[in-house]
Parts: structure tokens; sequence; C-alpha cells
């Protein structure tokens, strides 16, 4: 049995059948299986490719089965997914051992005749792979997109309205890029100058970040988890784009800050970074577990002055009224910005769902708005590209709460100043995550 695709394919089975992150699901195999290293980047890369297939190897799938996808065994139906993704998008990889593989798998996971359905399917898309040639010309354009970049047709259709074309097919491919890792630097315990040096000491290969000061990109390690610098505390793994939301919130030290929606920390730690540990930070989630997270970073990253606070926060703002210097929203979205570290979240949305968001964050955002004091700030973000859930959102909020402005947001960042009352980074034109982000300030 091929330990590395029987990985992948347990994987594959708890995303698509028990809603597992493709992420976590990963991360935990990995520690589980006895695999080299060699094995481990292939899992990683059946996993990933495969789930951001999606929809895709689906509809590959269908034009070599008769029967419908649903009346296939879950575990079967993963396995050829499986195999249909190494024999069309995996070079590497010879056909014959992609389908034999599956045959095996099919073998222990179902029987002998399911193991022989298995095999003229894969062997009959190895003959015959014109069958899966995507629909093109006039009319088509847009399925085609949606096929070739592996995205929900709805979503590339709704991008095309809003970015043309041609920036829909570049957001599209951007999201298929790979995604880099990039940790902040806990000015706490150091420079950037001595985590790159701790970097390099543990093996590492790491550059600064053009974003931020504390930014810094890692482009080889091992595993994270044997990460020394992380370890110590040295760093946190934080988006670049996400970085650039405290600097916009400009806590000073023996402030007293509300973080919203703070889980799992990365931008509540930095805020604290930015006040040198030095007065008050209360994080609110709704969640046990997300509490429990912000609090082991903030111990590893050896902050004190973070309360958790088991908190609605649409609730905040009675039970804050008036109280902060400054208060972040790092509002619930559809995080349609960071589609390429998440390859199964393009699949588990609804634009139904996006269409409801705008409600609740504009209920977040009007209750944390009470608990900031007279001259405080207010900060509203979020990891999506949707007009509806950023600009919409805030211009909606200064409309029913005159007693706040908005401010240049851009004058903030902490690199190059942009003109922009409002800060709308694009993955297709920045070549960084999709973020939001305004700030505003109560008269």
């Amino acid at each position: 049995m091929d330990k590395a695709r029987n990985t992948a394919v347990r994987i594959l089975h708890e995303v698509h059948e028990k809603g597992a992150y493709a992420n976590v699901a990963l991360a935990r195999e990995l520690r589980r299986a006895d695999l080299s290293d060699m094995d481990r980047r292939f899992v990683t890369e059946l996993v990933y490719g495969a789930v951001k297939a999606g929809d895709t190897l689906d509809w590959i799938l269908r034009r070599y089965v008769t029967r419908p996808l649903k009346k296939i065994e879950p575990m079967v139906r993963d396995i050829l997914r499986l195999g249909i993704y190494q024999l069309f998008y995996l070079d590497k990889v010879p056909p014959s051992a992609a389908c034999n593989t599956s045959v095996e798998l099919a073998k222990k996971y179902s029987n002998i005749g399911t193991a022989k359905f298995v095999n003229a399917v894969l062997r009959t898309a190895v003959r015959e792979p014109e069958k899966a040639k995507f629909p093109s010309g006039k009319g088509h354009g847009v399925e085609e997109l949606a096929l070739q970049s592996m995205h929900p047709y709805w979503l590339v259709k709704r991008w095309v309205k809003e970015f043309g074309f041609h920036g829909a097919r570049d957001l599209c491919f951007f999201n298929n890029s790979e995604a880099p890792l990039s940790v902040r630097t806990n000015t706490c315990k150091g420079s950037r100058k001595d985590l790159l040096n701790a970097l390099a000491k543990a093996g590492a290969e790491a550059r600064e970040s053009v974003w931020t000061p504390e930014g810094v990109i890692i482009t080889k390690h091992g595993s994270l988890d044997e990460l020394l610098p992380l370890k110590q505390g040295l760093c946190q793994v934080q988006d670049e784009s996400s970085m650039l939301v405290a600097h916009v919130v400009d806590p000073q030290p023996g402030e007293f800050v509300i973080d919203c929606c703070s889980a799992p920390g990365g931008k509540t730690t930095h805020l604290a970074a930015l006040m040198q540990d030095k007065g008050r930070i209360v994080a609110g989630d709704i969640y046990e577990h997300k509490l429990a997270r912000i609090e082991e970073n903030a111990q590893r990253l050896g902050i004190s002055i973070i309360e958790t606070d088991l908190l609605d926060a649409r609730e905040v703002g009675e039970e804050y009224r008036a109280m902060a210097d400054r208060v972040l929203v790092d509002a619930p979205c559809s995080g349609l910005g960071v589609l390429r570290r998440k390859p199964d979240a393009r699949w588990n949305k609804t634009a139904a769902e996006i269409d409801a968001l705008p409600a609740l964050q504009l209920e977040i955002l009007a209750s944390a708005a009470k608990a900031v004091k007279a001259g405080g700030v207010l900060v509203y973000s979020t990891c999506t590209i949707e007009p509806q859930e950023n600009q919409e959102v805030v211009k909606a909020f200064l409309a029913e709460n005159p007693e706040f402005c908005l401010e240049k947001t851009g004058s903030f960042l902490p690199g190059e100043k942009r003109d922009e009352s409002m800060i709308q980074l694009y993955p297709q034109v920045d070549g960084t995550d999709g973020f939001f982000i305004a700030r505003m300030r109560r008269k």
C-alpha cells in the first residue's frame, strides 16, 4: 500500500465528508504518519491540489462515469478524485502509478468490484483525455475560466462583473499561487535583524518584508513545529497585509485597547508589542478554545497586558461603554482575500452567505463604537475584497453615527503612505492577501 497516497485520501475524506479544514487535517495526519520528507511534501501537494481543484475535478470525473457522483461511495469518490488530479495535473507522476495505486486504495476501502470500476474509469481517462477538454469560445468565457482556475462559477461571474474579465482572471490565478510563509518579529524580544540571524542559525532562509518593519518572509524552513525562533517566541506567524492593521490602530503605551474579534491573536499580540507591553488590552471572542490560543500565543511571546474575555462582539459597547482609547473590529467576513492560503475555502462559500454578512458586520461595528471614548480611535478591518463588506459597511456606519469621522487611513501605514481614506489591498494588484482597513475617530 502506498503510504503517501493512503494518507492523502484519508485527509480528503475528512475534508469532503466531515467538514475538516484541509490545513488542520493535513497537519494532524502528517504528525501521526511515519513518512519521509519527500512523502510529506507529496502528501501536501496531493491534498492541497485536489482540494483546491474541487469542482473542476468533479467536472472532469463526470466525463468518464455514467452514474451520478453522489451515488459513488464517498471514499471511492475521493480515490477517483485523487487519481484524476494526478493524471491531469501532476506531470511528474506516471499514469500507471496514478492508476495502480488508486486501484489498491479501492481494494483497501471497498471491494474487488469497485477496484475494477476505478481502474476502468482512470484507464479511460488516460486513453481519452480529450473528453475532458473544457468548453471554450463565445459564451463560455466565464465557465472556461472557472474550470481552468479551479473556482466556483458563481464567484468567477461575480468577479468578472467587479473587476472585468482580465482582472478576474488575474485574481483567480493569483489565488492558485503558493502563499509565502510570513512571520512578524516579536519586538518585545528583539529586532528584525535579531530574528533574521536566529532564523539563519536555525537553518531557515528568510528576507525582510517590504510592507511592515516587523515582517519577515521565510523562503525555506523545516517543520514549523520545530522552528526554534518560533518556539522561543521571537516571532509570530502572521500575513503581511494583516500586520498593517495594528499600525493603523497606532496604540500607545499605557492605553486601554479592545480587540473585539481577536482570535487567534496575531493582531492582538502585535498591538501589545507596539504598546511595549504597557497598558491594557482586552481580547474578546465567543469561543473559549480560541481565547485559549490567544493566551498561549501571549505566553510564548512574553506578553503580559492581554486579558481575554468570553464576549460576543455585539455586546462590547454595553460591557465597556466609553472606556477604550482604541477599539479594533477585525470583523467576521467572507475571507475572499485569502483564498490562496485556504484551498478548501473557495468551495465553502455561497453568495447568500456573503450577502448576509454586512448586517452582522454593521451590528458589531455599531456596538464596538460605543466602547470608544471621546477622541478615541475605531478601526474596522476584514480579509475580504467585497465592497459590500468593506466600504459599504463603513459608509453605512458613518451615516448612522455622525459623531465619528473617517480619517485618512493610508497615512497611518508603516511604509509607503497612501492618499486614501480607506485602504483596500487586492491580491492581483498588490501581490498580497486581500485586505481592507478603515480608521475612524470619535469627535
